[in-house]
């Protein structure tokens, strides 16, 4: 455990959940990151087509991402498979296998978070996540579903309020509340059939204003820290991460 300098997540879930702005908040940078295919050969994104394919999220799963600010995370970027083919599945399914238990230990992932963005929440569970949480196995690599996206819940949350008879001005002062509600409601929906698969996740988080520079992401961390659940790793994400010195203390005085 001791030679593994860099914490490494799998980041999952449907096109447009917002994955790269949630690492570019983690690693605390507005750069994209740089891209190696392993082996530490640069990938360069050399076409203006080649830019949105990743700013949408188009990556080879193999490849790995750095961000400058903070050189300690590898991610590694799923294609969003809602709509994909049965070989785009097993390619996923084949390396959270494979890298779930490697026996080099630094290539090994170390958590996978699985975003499902509430941009959608009329359908926040579909057939193709509960197909992976039903036939992927990640063995002790603990899943933490983030709930993303979730400023979209403002609108919904108008909308119940003004057909509730509030007119606009008691509305808006309600929104922050019923928000939180909706939010609570979906997440105990996600929970619920989620859990009820063979392989559940071990966490949920909901990660907010995400959009935001200097956006908090010490409740992503803290619940990351806690799935993980092997004091080496915990202690490798801990000093990674440098969002907050709050739970750096926190940790210390609990250890």
């Amino acid at each position: 455990m001791a030679n593994i300098r860099q914490f490494r997540i799998l980041v999952m879930g449907r096109a447009n959940a917002g994955k790269t702005t949630i690492l570019q908040r983690v690693c605390n940078t507005t750069d994209n990151p740089e891209i190696t295919d392993g082996k530490g050969n640069k990938v360069f994104i050399a076409t203006e087509v080649e830019a949105k394919c990743f700013q949408r999220g188009h990556h080879n799963i193999e490849h790995e991402l750095v961000f400058s600010s903070n050189p300690g995370f590898v991610f590694h970027d799923s294609c969003g498979f809602e709509a994909g083919s049965a070989r785009q599945f097993d390619e996923m399914k084949n390396f959270v296998v494979d890298r779930a238990v490697t026996t080099s230990l630094k290539k090994r992932i170390h958590a996978i978070w699985f975003c499902i963005p509430m941009t959608d929440y009329h359908r926040t569970v579909t057939a193709a996540e509960q197909k992976f949480f039903n036939e992927c196995d990640t063995g002790h690599v603990p899943v933490i579903v983030l709930l993303t996206k979730t400023d979209a819940l403002h609108l919904a949350a108008m909308e119940e309020l003004l057909d509730s008879g509030l007119d606009l001005g008691g509305a808006k002062q309600k929104a922050a509340e019923k928000e939180r509600e909706l939010l609570e409601r979906w997440l105990a929906h996600i929970k619920g059939m989620l859990d009820k698969c063979k392989f559940p996740p071990k966490a949920y988080v909901s990660v907010q204003k995400m959009q935001e520079e200097g956006a908090d992401c010490m409740a992503l961390v803290q619940c990351t820290t806690n799935a993980v659940n092997e004091e080496g790793l915990q202690r490798l994400l801990i000093s990674t991460q440098k969002s907050s010195i709050a739970l750096c203390v926190e940790y210390a005085v609990r250890k």
